[in-house]
């Protein structure tokens, strides 16, 4: 399911998410021109490679430091493929521009760091044995679906689900279209627990914890909650102020009774 639009209102100038988005799209762009040989030291050296911090020995005969933890934070700045940015850059447009609506725009970035880190932490610590760089914005993306999920649970998302060569589109509410999605995430993510089965390279426990990030955090950074708009009231001659229907007869007062009333 690839969600493409939402009614929730956005910031009147999303600063801070256009901000997020350039700083990927910049060093994606530079990953991508390094040579092989440098790209692959850029890799291990800023994205979030477990093993690092799990064993540090092992670390340091790599050259690497165990006590750097950055790439805790700078991993969700890269990303793997175009497909992979195109994607999660998108996803923050959408649900990011709302979110930062609600809060000040220093607020969210702190958010939306705090997010990346936490859920770098959940993949650290569901990993701790794995030398494969992981990378990318999922996490604090994650976050940011959380606290969409709870300041517009009643928004309506509406989704693209391509069935064999037949696009099917159709909208639910904020807290179905989030629900359904972290529940497949904490599914996906405890079948990864199962060496057997292994984490498919997608980093389950960075989504799942970004997103439980998200519901707690924007609580505590004073997001407020969007109230859904009511319907616009009835317009026509009868519903214009001052204006009353004509009361029969027996009308007296403020209620129409009959002549024995």
């Amino acid at each position: 399911m690839i969600p493409f639009r939402t009614t929730a209102p956005g910031a009147a100038v999303p600063a801070v998410t256009m901000g997020l988005i350039l700083v990927n799209v910049a060093v994606f762009l530079y990953q991508i021109d390094l040579a092989p040989r440098a790209e692959t030291r850029f890799l291990y050296t800023y994205a979030l490679v477990p093993a690092v911090f799990a064993n540090p020995d092992l670390a340091r005969h790599a050259g690497l430091d165990p006590h750097n933890y950055w790439p805790l934070l700078t991993n969700t700045f890269m990303h793997g493929g175009w497909l992979h940015l195109i994607f999660n850059m998108w996803t923050l447009w959408l649900f990011g521009a709302p979110v930062e609506g609600r809060m000040s725009r220093v607020r969210f970035l702190v958010f939306y760091l705090a997010c990346g880190f936490l859920g770098s932490m959940g993949h650290l610590l569901a990993n701790l044995d794995s030398t494969v760089p992981a990378l990318g914005a999922s996490g604090a993306i994650a976050g940011v679906l959380g606290a969409y999920a709870r300041l517009f649970p009643g928004a309506k998302v509406t989704l693209f689900l391509p069935i064999i060569i037949i696009p099917f589109i159709f909208s639910v509410p904020a807290i179905i279209f989030t629900g359904v999605w972290f529940a497949i995430q904490l599914w996906q993510g405890t079948a990864a627990m199962d060496a057997a089965s292994g984490a498919g390279g997608i980093a389950w426990w960075a989504h799942i914890v970004g997103f439980l990030a998200g519901l707690v955090l924007i609580g505590w950074l004073g997001g407020r909650p969007w109230q859904t708009p009511l319907p616009p009231p009835p317009t026509g001659p009868l519903f214009r102020t001052g204006i009353r229907l004509r009361r029969g007869p027996w009308s007296r007062g403020p209620t129409s009774r009959g002549p024995w009333g």
